[in-house]
C-alpha cells in the first residue's frame, strides 16, 4: 500500500492537507463524493416535508416515505455486504450513482403516492443527516484500505467531517426555491422540483467521479463468506447499533425540520439556517472526536458525548419558546456525532480487513431496518398532537443505548 508521506506536487501537497499522513491519494476522490452526496442529503431533509405537504400529503405520509427510504437503504445496504467479496466496488459505486440520478428524477416527475413510495425503496433518498445509504459500506470499506490503522480514526473523521459541512451548505441551499418563487415566478412546487432535478445530476456526476476509481488489489487470503473470525463481535455490535439508529429514527432531519415548521411555524429557508448552523457544529465535532479518541479511548469518546447531547434533545422539547428550543438543538448537534467517526474506527478495527465490507454492511443493516420504524411512528404521533413525544423518546433510548454499549464493550480493545 502506498501512503502519502511527502508531498511531490501541487497534487499531492494539497492531498497532504486534505489527508492524514499515510492514506493513499485515491481517499480525496472518495471525500470529494461524499461532499457531493451531502450537499443533496442537506436540501432533501429539509424541503422533503415541505414538498409532500405542497403534494397535498399529510405529516403520517411524510414520515411513511421516510421510513421506506430506510427500509430501501437496509436491503440495498445487505445486498452490498453480500456481494461484495464477488464484484469490483468501483462498479457498485456506479450503480449506487445511477440509482442517484434516477432517484431525482422519480421525486421531481411523480406526484402520487404509491409511486413514491417505490422510489423511495429502491433510491437513495437520505431524509436525515446521517448517511444510510447503499453508498456507505462502499465508501468506508476503501477508506479502510487506504489507510494505515494510526490513521484511521483521522481519515474517518475527515469523512465525518466532509459529509457534516457539505450537508451544512446543502441546507442553505434550501432556501433556493423561496429564491426562484420571488425572482423567476415560477411556483413554489415547480421550484422544489428543480431542486430534485439538481440531486438527479449530481448522481451523474458521481457516476463520472467512481468510474475513475482503480480496482484494489485483492487481498492476499480472501475469505469465502462475507465474516469470519469476528461474525459475534460484528453481530453484537449490530444489535446495539439498531437501538440507536431506531432512536435517531424518531428525530430525522425531515421530521425534526417539519417539527420546527409545525411547533414554531419556521420556513423551510429558516428551517434551512438552523441545519447550516446545526451542520457545522456537528462538523467541528468530529475533528475534536479525534484527541478526545487518542486521549480517552474510541468506546468512551463515543459513549460520554453522546449522553449529554441526548439530554439537551430532551429539554428541547419541552422548550416554551423557539429561541430556547433552537439552542438546545444547537448544543446537541455539537456533541451529537462525535461517535460516527469513533464508532467507524471501532468497527473498522475490530474485523480483519477483509471482513471490512461485510461488517460495516453488517453494522449498518439493522441500524437502517430499526431507523424506518422511527419516522412513521413520529408523523403519528405529530398528528396525534403529541409533538413532543418523538424527541423524548429518542433522548431516552439513546441513553439507554450508550450505557449498554459502555457495559458489553468496555473491556475490548481494538486491535486493527
Amino acid at each position: 500500500m502506498r501512503f502519502l508521506r511527502k508531498p511531490t506536487a501541487i497534487s499531492d501537497g494539497f492531498a497532504r492537507l486534505v489527508l492524514p499522513v499515510d492514506v493513499e491519494r485515491e481517499a480525496l476522490r472518495l471525500l470529494f463524493g461524499r461532499a457531493l452526496r451531502g450537499i443533496c442529503d442537506g436540501f432533501v431533509a429539509v424541503l422533503l416535508p415541505a414538498y409532500l405537504l405542497a403534494l397535498g400529503f399529510d405529516p403520517l405520509a411524510v414520515g411513511l416515505i421516510s421510513s421506506t427510504t430506510l427500509v430501501g437503504s437496509a436491503l440495498a445496504t445487505m445486498l452490498v455486504g453480500m456481494a461484495a467479496q464477488r464484484y469490483p466496488q468501483r462498479r457498485m459505486l456506479m450503480l449506487a450513482a445511477g440509482l442517484m440520478a434516477a432517484t431525482g428524477m422519480g421525486f421531481a416527475g411523480l406526484s402520487s403516492l404509491l409511486p413514491l413510495l417505490l422510489v423511495a425503496f429502491v433510491g437513495t433518498l437520505n431524509p436525515g443527516s446521517g448517511d444510510v445509504s447503499l453508498f456507505l459500506p462502499l465508501e468506508q470499506a476503501r477508506l479502510a484500505n487506504s489507510a494505515a490503522p494510526a490513521a484511521r480514526t483521522a481519515l474517518f473523521a475527515r469523512y465525518g467531517l466532509t459529509g457534516a459541512l457539505s450537508a451544512a451548505l446543502g441546507a442553505l441551499a434550501a432556501a433556493l426555491p423561496d429564491l426562484l418563487v420571488a425572482r423567476v415566478g415560477v411556483s413554489s412546487l415547480t421550484a422544489m422540483r428543480a431542486m430534485f432535478i439538481v440531486y438527479a445530476l449530481t448522481g451523474v456526476a458521481l457516476w463520472l467521479l467512481y468510474a475513475r476509481l482503480p480496482d484494489p488489489e485483492p487481498h492476499s487470503a480472501p475469505t469465502t463468506t462475507p465474516l469470519g473470525p469476528s461474525r459475534a463481535i460484528v453481530i453484537r455490535l449490530a444489535l446495539l447499533f439498531s437501538i440507536d439508529a431506531f432512536a435517531g429514527g424518531l428525530v430525522v432531519n425531515a421530521l425534526l425540520s417539519l417539527w420546527l415548521m409545525q411547533r414554531f411555524g419556521l420556513s423551510p429557508g429558516a428551517a434551512g439556517q438552523f441545519f447550516f448552523w446545526a451542520g457545522l457544529l456537528t462538523a467541528g465535532s468530529q475533528l475534536i472526536a479525534v484527541p478526545l479518541a487518542r486521549k480517552f479511548g474510541l468506546l468512551n469518546t463515543m459513549v460520554f458525548t453522546h449522553i449529554p447531547s441526548s439530554l439537551c434533545l430532551i429539554a428541547a422539547a419541552f422548550a416554551p419558546a423557539l429561541v430556547p428550543a433552537l439552542a438546545l438543538l444547537l448544543v446537541r448537534s455539537a456533541l451529537s456525532q462525535m461517535d460516527v467517526p469513533t464508532r467507524t474506527a471501532y468497527v473498522m478495527a475490530v474485523v480483519t480487513p477483509p471482513e471490512r465490507p461485510a461488517a460495516a454492511s453488517l453494522t449498518a443493516v439493522p441500524r437502517s431496518f430499526a431507523a424506518a420504524l422511527g419516522p412513521t411512528i413520529a408523523g403519528a404521533l405529530l398528528i396525534a398532537g403529541w409533538a413532543g413525544a418523538p424527541l423524548v423518546a429518542c433522548g431516552v433510548l439513546k441513553i439507554a443505548y450508550d450505557l449498554a454499549l459502555f457495559r458489553a464493550f468496555r473491556h475490548v480493545e481494538p486491535s486493527g
